[in-house]
């Protein structure tokens, strides 16, 4: 059995909300910490992934951004790569802070936009056990470049209105996180507008918009430079079909990874969340985890390096 707990933490000038997932055992077991991609609340399936973990023994922490979700932090919907990354750093303190899990053992999940996160935090941060990115975001040029020119000139003209609009003090220019192909949406792609909104459960706290001024930041953001400093294992689960984050310029960043793995999935950004998807991957990502970290400390990390060419 595994219980899931509401908790909060602090981060910068608010507070994350976030589920602690804690299964029952003996001892204090590893413990997942969980992060979405683009726009996305915790309610839009992290808790599928995390109670998949949770009920092999893992510890699990899936939690809102600031601005987004059941988080604090005003104005809302504003996506801010440096504030996400102080969220993840202010996840990994809150757990090592605590008795009820094993803060030296912590394994990082993200997707999407959050794996890319997962992916700068693992190569700051030493003491990381693992990794696991899924769909990962690794070159925002790649991603800019993927888009319908349409959309990148119409979000374009919106994130500088908005950037504007934050020098003079004023509310937020919003862009929609996912529309039709060729609107002026951060996801416009022909399988975004549905892919990621039969994400949202009903009642979910989620509004699809965010401030648009983060396009502006997503065309120089490339997580994927960081990959050669991670340290820990990671496993790159990349989609052949995926038109968010292009598969080429991922799989050119995961080579670089010193204890990389890679797996790839015939599927969309989005199909690899569900359905036959989210079974294919998932078992690769157990599969990983239980043999890298798994939930009976043996004393040390696993070292041992197991890599799959991704070309």
């Amino acid at each position: 059995m595994t219980d899931r707990h509401d908790v909060e933490f602090r981060s910068g000038d608010s507070f994350c909300a976030a589920w602690l997932y804690l299964p029952e055992s003996a001892a204090p077991a590893p413990v997942i910490v969980l992060g979405h991609g683009l726009g996305c609340v915790r309610d839009m399936g992290l808790d599928a992934y995390a109670r998949r973990f949770a009920g092999l023994g893992y510890a699990c922490l899936a939690f809102d951004y600031r601005h987004f979700g059941a988080s604090g932090g005003s104005p809302r919907q504003l996506l801010d790569v440096d504030r996400q990354l102080e969220d993840w750093a202010a996840a990994l303190a809150f757990l090592r802070a605590r008795d009820d899990v094993d803060a030296d053992r912590i394994i990082l999940w993200g997707s999407s936009f959050g794996a890319g996160h997962a992916i700068v935090t693992a190569a700051a941060d030493r003491r990381i056990a693992a990794v696991v990115a899924q769909c990962p975001f690794t070159d925002g040029l790649a991603s800019t470049l993927a888009m319908n020119p349409r959309s990148a000139l119409a979000v374009t003209a919106r994130s500088v209105r908005d950037l504007v609009s934050s020098w003079l003090g004023r509310p937020p220019v919003m862009v929609a996180t996912a529309g039709p192909y060729g609107s002026a949406a951060l996801l416009s792609s022909r399988d975004s507008e549905r892919g990621y909104l039969d994400l949202v459960p009903a009642a979910a706290p989620f509004r699809n918009e965010v401030a648009a001024r983060v396009a502006l930041r997503i065309l120089r953001h490339a997580p994927g430079r960081r990959i050669a400093e991670i340290e820990a294992p990671a496993l790159f689960c990349i989609c052949d079909d995926d038109s968010v984050a292009p598969a080429k310029a991922s799989l050119r960043h995961a080579r670089r990874a010193p204890r990389g793995e890679v797996r790839r999935y015939p599927d969309g950004h989005f199909a690899i969340h569900v359905g036959d998807g989210f079974e294919r991957a998932i078992a690769d990502q157990i599969d990983f985890i239980t043999t890298r970290v798994p939930v009976a400390a043996t004393g040390s990390h696993d070292r041992t390096t197991r890599a799959e060419d991704p070309s």
